[in-house]
């Protein structure tokens, strides 16, 4: 895999960079910016949890001092009718959720340019196991939520609202209007519950920027002469998102006279120290790691309260 420094920096462009590869005979995609490398993975590499009754966990393995969670898509895709008989495992490692995760696929097939605009709606007949499809030279590609992948086999720790709230803090937290973009149903369903456990109550959800945006404009036409915030009070974002992704919306709301005033908050798996630059340089008022739900209601306080 090519150099991480070729890939784009510049953040609200709307472009972004997918890995290709093949699972069985489907063809997959992720976003580069999760991917750390590419192994071969030896089977007697890989330590069996004894408690894991999934077959799609392998186990775990050590990384140069790092443990890391091993899960064979072929299994979780049901195309294990392809495992390797050399007892080599193709992964890829990924970096998202603070949390490294080792995934086997079949083939690695290169790393392809496009736009967020690319990535269609997902094809029904994958359930909600995708964010998307892609057409890449003729082929359809299944752009993965992988963030439902680590909550479908509970390895997405810390998401949920743990902490306990006063009726004063439920009383704060009341009829603020949050408006929400992700294209996961799996995270809009964990944000929703975790948020109203928390006191928060009046949501609008969307599944990409796109939309959300869309909202925000129709807002500004019809009420130019009050504040945004008498409307809604925040905006969530995720950054992966088909048609218009978040850090190119929350660019627009910055950039924008009428809605710059908008507290916007970053919620994310690709928050971390290596690409926190990123949603700064668009003007985000906040940026969180999508496990820490608690930690994303205190800024919440903080910001729209």
């Amino acid at each position: 895999m090519r150099n991480k420094n070729n890939i784009l920096l510049k953040s609200g462009t709307g472009e972004l960079e997918v890995l290709k590869f093949e699972v069985g005979d489907s063809l997959y995609a992720i976003n580069v910016i999760k991917v750390k490398e590419i192994l071969q993975l030896k089977n007697e590499a890989i330590e069996p949890l004894p408690a894991q009754d999934n077959e799609a966990v392998r186990g775990i393995t050590n990384i140069r001092g790092d443990v890391v969670s091993v899960i064979d898509l072929r299994y979780y895709l049901g195309a294990k009718n392809n495992l390797d008989s050399n007892g080599l495992n193709l992964s890829i490692l990924t970096n998202f959720n603070n949390t490294k995760v080792l995934f086997v696929v079949d083939q690695v097939l290169g790393i392809s340019r496009l736009t967020w605009k690319d990535i269609r709606e997902p094809n029904q007949l994958m359930g909600n196991l995708t964010n998307g499809v892609i057409n890449l030279d003729n082929n359809l590609v299944n752009f993965l939520d992988f963030e439902k992948i680590l909550d479908d086999l509970s390895l997405n720790q810390g998401m949920a609202y743990e902490s306990n709230i006063s009726e004063g803090d439920k009383k704060r937290r009341q009829n603020i209007t949050l408006a929400l973009a992700d294209d996961s149903p799996t995270i809009r369903e964990i944000l929703k519950d975790s948020l109203t456990k928390a006191g928060y109550n009046d949501f609008i959800f969307f599944n990409d920027g796109q939309q959300l945006l869309k909202h925000l404009y129709k807002i500004k036409e019809e009420n130019q002469g009050d504040s945004i915030l008498n409307h809604i009070q925040g905006v969530i974002t995720d950054i992966e998102m088909p048609q218009l992704d978040g850090h190119t919306l929350t660019k627009r709301i910055k950039d924008d006279f009428y809605l710059k005033e908008l507290p916007v908050i970053i919620f994310s798996s690709l928050i971390n120290d290596e690409l926190r630059h990123k949603g700064e340089s668009v003007g985000a008022d906040e940026q969180i790691s999508k496990p820490e739900i608690d930690k994303l209601v205190d800024i919440l306080d903080n910001l729209v309260i």
